[in-house]
Protein backbone atom coordinates (compact mmCIF):
# COMPACT_ATOMS: atom_id res chain seq x y z
CA UNK A 1 0.00 0.00 0.00
CA UNK A 2 1.43 3.19 -1.07
CA UNK A 3 1.90 6.15 1.79
CA UNK A 4 0.85 9.69 1.17
CA UNK A 5 3.64 12.37 3.04
CA UNK A 6 2.48 15.94 3.81
CA UNK A 7 6.15 17.72 4.00
CA UNK A 8 5.88 21.49 5.33
CA UNK A 9 8.96 24.18 4.34
CA UNK A 10 10.47 25.16 7.89
CA UNK A 11 11.18 28.15 6.23
CA UNK A 12 7.53 29.48 5.39
CA UNK A 13 5.29 30.88 8.03
CA UNK A 14 2.40 30.73 5.54
CA UNK A 15 -0.39 27.87 5.66
CA UNK A 16 -1.86 25.82 2.98
CA UNK A 17 -5.19 24.60 3.71
CA UNK A 18 -6.08 21.50 1.60
CA UNK A 19 -9.89 21.85 1.13
CA UNK A 20 -12.91 19.76 -0.22
CA UNK A 21 -15.97 21.24 -2.09
CA UNK A 22 -19.41 21.46 -1.05
CA UNK A 23 -20.54 18.27 -2.42
CA UNK A 24 -22.73 15.03 -1.24
CA UNK A 25 -20.53 12.89 -4.53
CA UNK A 26 -17.48 11.00 -3.43
CA UNK A 27 -14.81 11.86 -5.64
CA UNK A 28 -11.19 10.61 -6.52
CA UNK A 29 -8.54 12.91 -6.92
CA UNK A 30 -5.31 10.11 -8.75
CA UNK A 31 -2.43 11.78 -8.76
CA UNK A 32 0.17 10.85 -11.62
CA UNK A 33 3.12 7.64 -10.65
CA UNK A 34 5.87 10.46 -11.77
CA UNK A 35 7.65 13.47 -10.21
CA UNK A 36 6.67 16.84 -11.71
CA UNK A 37 4.48 19.87 -10.28
CA UNK A 38 1.33 19.86 -10.57
CA UNK A 39 -0.29 22.85 -12.93
CA UNK A 40 -2.34 24.71 -11.01
CA UNK A 41 -5.17 27.71 -12.31
CA UNK A 42 -2.81 30.35 -11.78
CA UNK A 43 -1.01 29.51 -14.94
CA UNK A 44 2.51 27.10 -16.61
CA UNK A 45 5.99 28.60 -15.95
CA UNK A 46 7.30 28.59 -19.11
CA UNK A 47 10.45 27.10 -17.79
CA UNK A 48 7.89 23.65 -17.46
CA UNK A 49 6.62 24.19 -21.47
CA UNK A 50 8.37 21.77 -23.96
CA UNK A 51 10.74 22.72 -26.21
CA UNK A 52 8.82 24.05 -29.49
CA UNK A 53 6.22 25.70 -27.34
CA UNK A 54 4.99 29.01 -28.52
CA UNK A 55 5.55 31.36 -25.00
CA UNK A 56 4.53 34.44 -26.05
CA UNK A 57 3.06 36.63 -29.61
CA UNK A 58 3.88 39.93 -30.43
CA UNK A 59 2.45 41.60 -33.88
CA UNK A 60 2.80 45.13 -35.73
CA UNK A 61 0.95 46.87 -38.27
CA UNK A 62 1.40 49.88 -40.15
CA UNK A 63 -0.59 51.76 -43.02
CA UNK A 64 1.58 54.69 -43.15
CA UNK A 65 2.81 55.37 -47.04
CA UNK A 66 6.95 55.03 -47.08
CA UNK A 67 8.41 56.48 -50.29
CA UNK A 68 11.96 55.80 -51.83
CA UNK A 69 13.95 56.15 -54.94
CA UNK A 70 17.41 56.07 -54.11
CA UNK A 71 19.24 52.42 -53.19
CA UNK A 72 19.68 53.44 -50.04
CA UNK A 73 17.73 51.11 -47.45
CA UNK A 74 15.18 53.31 -45.14
CA UNK A 75 12.43 51.82 -42.78
CA UNK A 76 8.81 51.04 -43.90
CA UNK A 77 7.56 51.60 -40.75
CA UNK A 78 6.25 48.14 -40.21
CA UNK A 79 8.52 46.71 -37.08
CA UNK A 80 8.01 44.94 -33.78
CA UNK A 81 9.97 44.13 -30.48
CA UNK A 82 10.05 41.81 -28.19
CA UNK A 83 11.40 40.14 -25.25
CA UNK A 84 12.38 36.50 -25.03
CA UNK A 85 12.17 34.96 -21.68
CA UNK A 86 14.94 32.51 -22.09
CA UNK A 87 18.22 33.23 -24.34
CA UNK A 88 17.35 29.70 -25.50
CA UNK A 89 14.22 30.65 -26.96
CA UNK A 90 14.01 31.26 -30.87
CA UNK A 91 12.10 34.06 -32.25
CA UNK A 92 9.57 32.70 -35.35
CA UNK A 93 9.27 35.97 -37.58
CA UNK A 94 6.14 36.20 -40.10
CA UNK A 95 6.15 39.32 -42.54
CA UNK A 96 3.50 40.34 -45.06
CA UNK A 97 5.14 43.79 -46.62
CA UNK A 98 3.18 45.28 -49.17
CA UNK A 99 5.50 47.08 -52.21
CA UNK A 100 4.19 49.20 -55.00
CA UNK A 101 5.88 51.32 -58.10
CA UNK A 102 4.73 54.42 -58.16
CA UNK A 103 5.57 54.93 -62.14
CA UNK A 104 4.76 52.99 -64.99
CA UNK A 105 8.27 52.49 -66.09
CA UNK A 106 9.54 48.83 -67.22
CA UNK A 107 11.75 47.16 -65.01
CA UNK A 108 10.54 48.88 -61.96
CA UNK A 109 12.71 46.83 -59.42
CA UNK A 110 13.80 47.51 -55.59
CA UNK A 111 15.68 45.52 -52.45
CA UNK A 112 14.08 44.43 -49.36
CA UNK A 113 15.42 43.64 -45.99
CA UNK A 114 14.51 42.04 -42.60
CA UNK A 115 16.57 43.13 -39.89
CA UNK A 116 16.98 42.00 -36.13
CA UNK A 117 18.05 45.42 -34.70
CA UNK A 118 20.97 46.32 -36.83
CA UNK A 119 21.55 42.83 -37.81
CA UNK A 120 20.30 41.88 -41.17
CA UNK A 121 18.54 38.99 -41.65
CA UNK A 122 17.16 38.54 -44.83
CA UNK A 123 18.32 40.55 -47.79
CA UNK A 124 15.97 40.42 -51.31
CA UNK A 125 16.19 41.78 -54.65
CA UNK A 126 12.39 40.10 -56.01
CA UNK A 127 10.49 43.15 -55.92
CA UNK A 128 9.74 43.69 -60.00
CA UNK A 129 7.10 45.45 -61.46
CA UNK A 130 6.02 47.02 -64.81
CA UNK A 131 2.58 48.19 -64.30
CA UNK A 132 2.07 51.22 -62.16
CA UNK A 133 0.24 50.95 -58.65
CA UNK A 134 0.78 46.83 -59.57
CA UNK A 135 0.74 46.18 -55.37
CA UNK A 136 3.30 43.44 -54.45
CA UNK A 137 3.02 41.45 -50.95
CA UNK A 138 6.40 40.60 -49.74
CA UNK A 139 6.22 37.73 -47.33
CA UNK A 140 8.76 36.48 -45.21
CA UNK A 141 9.22 33.39 -42.95
CA UNK A 142 12.45 33.66 -40.44
CA UNK A 143 13.33 31.69 -37.14
CA UNK A 144 15.85 33.27 -35.57
CA UNK A 145 17.84 32.42 -32.84
CA UNK A 146 18.95 35.77 -30.83
CA UNK A 147 20.34 34.04 -28.09
CA UNK A 148 19.49 36.98 -25.26
CA UNK A 149 16.67 37.85 -22.58
CA UNK A 150 16.78 41.42 -23.83
CA UNK A 151 14.59 43.36 -25.99
CA UNK A 152 15.12 43.06 -29.83
CA UNK A 153 13.59 44.49 -32.53
CA UNK A 154 12.46 43.51 -35.92
CA UNK A 155 11.83 45.84 -38.78
CA UNK A 156 11.98 46.08 -43.04
CA UNK A 157 13.66 48.00 -45.23
CA UNK A 158 13.22 49.25 -48.62
CA UNK A 159 15.22 50.74 -51.94
CA UNK A 160 14.90 51.55 -55.26
CA UNK A 161 17.03 49.75 -57.68
CA UNK A 162 16.79 52.40 -59.95
CA UNK A 163 15.50 56.09 -59.55
CA UNK A 164 11.51 54.78 -59.78
CA UNK A 165 9.93 55.39 -57.04
CA UNK A 166 8.51 52.66 -54.41
CA UNK A 167 6.12 52.85 -51.47
CA UNK A 168 5.65 50.60 -48.58
CA UNK A 169 2.20 50.99 -47.68
CA UNK A 170 1.26 52.20 -50.69
CA UNK A 171 -1.54 55.26 -50.51
CA UNK A 172 -2.38 54.12 -46.19
CA UNK A 173 -4.74 51.51 -48.05
CA UNK A 174 -2.14 48.43 -48.13
CA UNK A 175 -0.86 47.54 -44.46
CA UNK A 176 1.59 45.58 -43.70
CA UNK A 177 1.87 43.40 -40.61
CA UNK A 178 4.63 41.63 -38.76
CA UNK A 179 4.25 38.90 -36.01
CA UNK A 180 6.96 37.79 -33.48
CA UNK A 181 6.17 34.29 -31.82
CA UNK A 182 8.71 33.13 -29.41
CA UNK A 183 9.35 29.60 -29.13
CA UNK A 184 10.80 27.38 -26.71
CA UNK A 185 14.29 26.06 -26.64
Amino acid sequence: MSKIALNSNASGTGVFTIASPNSDTDRTLTLPDEAGTIITTAGVPSASLPSGSVLQVVSGITATTVAVSSQTLIDTGLSASITPSSADSQILVLVSQTISPVSASTNTFGYIKLLRNSTSLVYDQRICNVTQYNHNTWSAVYLDSPATTSAVTYKTQIASASSSVLEAQHNGTRPSTIALLEIAG
